[in-house]
């Protein structure tokens, strides 16, 4: 399993797509930095101002970045002709899955982690005694949501993963999970009362704020999952999708 796990690894850092994701979702430093400074600004003119914190607002950013990284870990293999030989060297389809689904998962979840916690520094330092309702709380306060967000991302890269082993396709799988990401929180809006809560409170962009145990914006009503239940409905998600994922790969040829 070593030495699978180290191919895959290989595989994962040699690529350009591998950096090239990792860049995008960086430029949430960026942009969070920019953000900051923006509304410091405003906030010397006023005295105050309520404001997002830049590593939440911008987290969409980090997490279809990250995702697309997921599900081109094995899609380029289908597209490259790669998986044939990926799967000479290992038979065993769900021994390959896992050895995909671990590595990816602990470079999402180490560069979602740093690229978090840079943002969140940084905007912190940036907005030093400013009144931006963002930088009002300690590291200690802020953290659980911190960790909700790094989670989320490596997810929603393992749901990429296992959309990805499922449609063979990068774009019909880039296209699900953009769909998932963001698509159906606004169609949820649509369904009549209590579903529009109930269904909304089990959507991947709803389970961060849950899982910090905040309730989420009044427009879901009071719908509200216990940080446990809503930590155990985001790792369904990569669960799921990896099981169907295998299912495939191991029914139909490469």
């Amino acid at each position: 399993m070593k030495a699978i796990l180290s191919s895959e690894w290989l595989k994962l850092r040699s690529v350009s797509s591998t950096y090239h994701t990792i860049g995008t979702a960086a430029l949430t430093v960026v942009l969070g930095v920019a953000w900051t400074f923006y509304v410091s600004g405003l906030a010397e003119d006023r005295g105050s101002l309520r404001a997002a914190a830049p590593e939440q607002g911008f987290l969409p950013l980090i997490q279809i970045s990250l995702a697309v990284l997921g599900v081109l870990a094995i899609t380029s293999e289908y597209a490259t002709g790669m998986i044939r030989t990926s799967l000479t060297a290992v038979p065993k389809r769900s021994t390959l899955l896992l050895a995909k689904a671990g590595i990816v998962g602990l470079a999402t979840l180490m560069a979602a982690g740093s690229i978090l916690l840079v943002t969140y520094s940084a905007s912190r330092l940036i907005a030093g005694g400013h009144q931006l309702g963002f930088n009002n709380t300690t590291f200690t306060d802020d953290l659980p949501m911190l960790l909700a967000s790094a989670l989320s991302v490596t997810a929603l890269a393992l749901v990429g993963l296992g959309l990805g082993a499922a449609i063979r396709s990068t774009a019909g799988a880039i296209v699900s999970v953009v769909a998932m990401l963001f698509v159906l929180p606004g169609v949820v809006n649509y369904l009549p009362p209590p579903w529009n809560t109930r269904v909304a409170t089990l959507l991947l962009p709803n389970l961060v704020p849950q899982i910090a145990d905040q309730r989420l914006s009044s427009r879901l009503g009071d719908g509200f999952l216990p940080p446990v239940a809503a930590l155990a409905v985001l790792l369904a998600y990569p669960i799921v999708t990896l099981a169907i994922g295998y299912c495939v790969l191991e029914r139909r040829d490469a």
